[in-house]
């Protein structure tokens, strides 16, 4: 019997994957990764392991979650070392816990290698600290769409009352939904927000607004996802702490 790394790759950026997450690339016969899985760090894999994509886009999926699981468990019981490289983390809205729920049934050996979230990372390269000693003493991941068919369960009127920052994941194509959900339960319109796309990657932009302008801002700005959204006032601290973005300004005048 094999086994099977589930590991997080990080939010983009290669060199922010874990010492650990790097190791298993390095050992694996058989690599499943994912679309936002960062393509640089599959030149680590060894000579002859089997790099198998498995990216899923928006409403179209290149392979079924069932698939996934049926590969990982066929290449484990060949006595292979399999990494599942998934983006960010792999507990965050990776799928992961249903992944390791199906080795588990099938007495598979897997562990788990956490990988650094983007609803932290993105943020903090544009500047953003999710939490903040005088601005946010609390904050909440949040997915920002559903399964198809099914019931919207997020308890919007806590998020809005009882947390300081939310970072919401793939909420693009719903932002005026969220917005609409945050504004009823109490959360003042002139809150700010930042959408983050592609966040720590060289092309990442941000832009931000209010709860009452960002719908059009994001719009006229024509942001798609990967994107995270964040809701606080700590959106306010991008115009001193933002870094990341002024570097790549730098960097492409010098090579200019």
């Amino acid at each position: 019997m094999g086994k099977v790394y589930l590991v997080g790759a990080g939010p983009g950026d290669p060199e922010l994957i874990t010492v650990k997450g790097l190791t298993c690339i390095q050992q694996a016969d058989v690599i499943l990764y994912d679309r936002l899985v960062n393509e640089q760090l599959l030149s680590h894999a060894k000579e002859g392991a089997d790099l198998i994509y498995c990216g899923k886009l928006p409403n179209y999926h290149t392979m079924q979650q069932e698939t996934i699981n049926h590969f990982l468990m066929k290449h484990a019981k060949k006595g292979k070392v399999v990494v599942r490289l998934k983006g960010g983390d792999p507990f965050i809205f990776g799928r992961g816990g249903e992944e390791a729920e199906s080795l588990a049934k099938h007495n598979i050996p897997f562990e788990i290698v956490p990988g650094i979230t983007s609803g932290i990372a993105a943020p903090a390269y544009a500047g953003i600290p999710v939490t903040h000693r005088d601005l946010s003493a609390s904050f909440a991941v949040v997915t920002g769409h559903r399964r198809k068919g099914k019931e919207d369960t997020t308890n919007w009127e806590a998020l809005a009352s009882g947390v300081d920052t939310l970072a919401i994941y793939m909420g693009v194509s719903n932002l005026p939904y969220i917005v609409d959900q945050l504004t009823k339960y109490g959360k003042h319109p002139q809150t700010p927000v930042a959408l983050i796309q592609w966040g720590t990657l060289d092309d990442q932009r941000t832009v931000t607004g209010t709860l009452a302008t960002i719908v059009q801002v994001v719009a006229e700005n024509e942001v798609t996802n990967p994107s995270m959204i964040v809701v606080g006032e700590v959106v306010n601290l991008r115009e001193k702490l933002q870094w990341y973005e002024a570097k790549e300004l730098v960097r492409m005048s010098e090579a200019l």
